[in-house]
């Protein structure tokens, strides 16, 4: 039985293929919870995020969890209303542990398994869908359908948008972990702060550019996902998939690393859109500067501007705890793209206008 646990990788060691005790224990406290809830009368259900795609495959997102029977008094869906919405109860859920699920898209339906956080990362080829924003369905064994809005970019499109999210479209003070801690957990969406003309901007970027994929990519948790679509409808920015990550322990550590999860995904967005240059939009607050200019000399034919929202020296002592001045590295990155840099979405429209006119 060890053996089987074990690879081969040369010269005569052995390393172990198992998954890091962290995610172990973490998949086995999972499977108690769904056990329990389960139990006590808990049904299926799917959690459904935006998804994207091309003509040649659509990448649908979710997870499926365990919830309660729906309340059917009138308070009662009013208090269940006013609890999600609050912040922490966004981390409490039953995660159903590798559970099968079947997605339909278009012309075609395939089945499943959720990984060990009822996580669905799907790609289904072959779907038949046109262009646009379409509907995809997933259910479970005792579950309802539910509807999963994908938008599926054309071949001919060649401009995209990949922006942050935090410090970026709205203020949270990351990283300092009490603020964070009070913004993730307590307050909800109505509570803040949307960063001046960011939406106005996005919205102006698509409009110039029909039938562009925006994608709002994030360190943040999963969890986070129904709170971060609220907010960006409330403030008027465009539909997009957000693409977050999973705070919990990976198969070979503890914690996920927030930088190396932004590398990975502008490394598939490359592979999955080919044809695409991207405006590639972030803050200094965190290490967005680093990563689009590690990106850009990388692959320069995928960018063609990198725009830097900068914080205010109020900003960046409650991220950092310091100035900026002291919190800039001794080398800064070197851009193979155009870099803007202004403090809100107005000073960054008004330098990418005359960019994007050049390049057209």
């Amino acid at each position: 039985m060890r053996l089987a646990a074990l690879g081969e990788v040369g010269y005569g060691v052995r390393v172990s293929t198992r998954p890091f005790i962290a995610a172990r224990i973490d998949e086995a406290i999972d499977r108690g919870a769904e056990a329990l809830f389960r139990a006590l009368g808990w049904q299926e259900r799917v959690i459904c995020y935006t998804g994207y795609g091309s003509g040649e495959q659509a990448r649908v997102l979710g997870r499926v969890v365990l919830g309660p029977r729906r309340a059917q008094t009138q308070l009662g869906r009013a208090t269940e209303t006013f609890v999600k919405r609050r912040g922490w109860r966004n981390f409490f859920t039953a995660a159903c542990v590798r559970a099968e699920v079947t997605i339909t898209v278009g012309a075609q339906s395939v089945t499943m398994t959720t990984d060990r956080g009822g996580y669905i990362d799907q790609r289904v080829a072959d779907h038949g869908l046109a262009p646009g924003w379409q509907i995809a369905q997933l259910r479970t064994a005792t579950s309802e359908v539910w509807e999963a809005p994908i938008q599926i970019v054309s071949e001919e499109v060649g401009f995209g948008v990949i922006s942050d999210v935090d410090d970026t479209v709205l203020t949270t003070w990351l990283p300092r972990p009490m603020i964070a801690a009070w913004n993730t957990f307590i307050k909800d969406e109505s509570n803040r702060t949307a960063v001046p003309g960011m939406a106005r901007l996005y919205q102006e970027l698509l409009d110039a550019h029909p039938g562009a994929p925006l994608l709002y990519l994030s360190t943040g948790a999963w969890n986070t996902h129904d709170f971060l679509n609220r907010f960006l409808r409330r403030h008027r920015y465009p539909l997009g998939a957000l693409l977050l990550t999973d705070w919990g322990p990976t198969n070979t550590g503890w914690f996920r690393s927030g930088r190396e999860h932004k590398r990975g995904a502008l490394r598939q967005l490359t592979e999955e859109f080919p044809g695409i240059s991207w405006v590639l939009i972030g803050d200094d607050g965190q290490h967005d500067p680093e990563i689009y200019a590690e990106f850009a000399a990388a692959e320069p034919e995928h960018v063609r501007v990198i725009a830097i929202r900068q914080l205010s020296p109020a900003e960046q002592v409650l991220a950092h705890g310091t100035p900026t001045a002291m919190v800039e590295s001794p080398e800064e990155p070197a851009f193979e793209a155009p870099l803007i840099e202004a403090p809100d979405g107005r000073g960054l429209a008004d330098q990418l206008r005359p960019l994007l006119s050049d390049q057209a």
